[in-house]
């Protein structure tokens, strides 16, 4: 998965967006200036291939969302974390609103999916987590996200569940070196873990891991570990949707070398995608160096990926009762100063 220079594809992109092993690009705000460009950028991606290419974006809520302007400002998660102690069922209402919200709009303008939700644990001690986590517990963790998943897929949006198994409990931010939990696997196991193994129950269609060492586990991060990947999530939890790597251009993830011994890294150890992000000389070389050939499960994972739903501009979209409703209802939560992060940084 690649990303792209600008709001209009250039001739090299096209190109290289018709390489076999490219299976789709991931959206940043410098892709995007009002609706009706975006809607022809992601028509043009997706009419390149068939099956099309997936298009994704970071678009959680809160300081993490790509597209401002004529998009409905989505809260933090950790707001729907904050209505719950104070009234949950409420919360679990507003959770799936939101969740129907964000994935509307973004298939109306032709986006696939959104690298949400955050199921990590704010636990106050990772900063670039912080109030991206709906909660410090791992039941209301679970109960908040499930009900955003549900909203997303009543609109026709698959779900991406992230940081495996937990990004919570590190100070490091793996956008900028490689953070180390040094718990136990049975310490994970019964707090970060359960909100994954708890959707996964519930049908959670993507997991990304994260570029976090657990050492106690395995001498390789989640996500170049067939320990976590493979063992645990495939075998342990049971877990038969797509893997999707963190982005290996983020510092934390070239512990595994360059970005060819990355990538090899991330696919041997059970993730059927990988992100290569704000790096297209990278990117380019991993195509021409990397010798493998899709394999047939991750293609037919990937199709699950796809939007879906009834096709309507966003315009409409935002004509109709229902989204008025929502917006009002979701804008209405309460704001907090997010941290400040750049917008071109990939945040999954």
């Amino acid at each position: 998965m690649l990303d792209l220079q600008g709001q209009q594809l250039t001739q090299d992109e096209r190109e290289l967006l018709r390489h076999p092993l490219v299976g789709g690009i991931i959206l940043f705000s410098r892709n995007y200036l009002n609706p009706e460009q975006l809607s022809a950028l992601c028509a043009e991606v997706h009419g390149m291939r068939n099956p099309p290419l997936l298009i994704a974006v970071d678009h959680e809520g809160g300081h993490v969302q790509r597209f401002r302007d004529h998009f409905t400002a989505l809260p933090p998660c950790r707001r729907y974390g904050d209505h719950y102690d104070s009234g949950p069922d409420h919360a679990l209402h507003l959770s799936e609103l939101g969740g129907w919200l964000m994935a509307a709009e973004l298939l109306a303008v032709g986006v696939d999916f959104s690298f949400a939700p955050v199921l990590d644990l704010d636990k106050g001690i990772s900063q670039v987590i912080g109030t991206r986590a709906f909660h410090s517990h791992e039941d209301i963790t679970t109960h908040l996200a499930k009900r955003f998943m549900r909203g997303m897929k009543e609109a026709g949006m698959a779900a991406v569940g992230k940081h495996f198994p937990g990004h919570g409990s590190v100070p490091q931010d793996s956008h900028t070196e490689t953070p180390v939990d040094e718990r136990s696997y049975e310490e994970i196991a019964i707090s970060d873990l359960l909100p994954f193994e708890r959707l996964i129950q519930a049908g959670l269609p993507a997991i990304m891991p994260a570029h976090v060492l657990y050492p106690a586990v395995d001498d390789k991060l989640a996500g170049y570990s067939a320990v976590w990947l493979q063992r645990i999530l495939r075998q342990q939890l049971g877990f038969q949707g797509v893997i999707f790597s963190d982005d290996i251009s983020m510092a934390g993830a070239g512990v595994a070398g360059g970005y060819i011994d990355r990538t090899l890294a991330a696919l041997a150890a059970g993730c059927d995608m990988v992100l290569i992000c704000n790096n297209q000389a990278a990117a380019i070389a991993v195509l021409d160096e990397l010798d493998t050939q899709p394999h047939p499960a991750a293609q037919a994972r990937f199709m699950r990926m796809h939007g879906r739903g009834p096709k309507q501009a966003l315009a409409q979209l935002r004509a109709s009762g229902r989204w008025q409703a929502a917006a009002r209802l979701i804008t209405g939560l309460e704001q907090a100063p997010e941290l400040e992060l750049g917008d071109d940084e990939i945040h999954s």
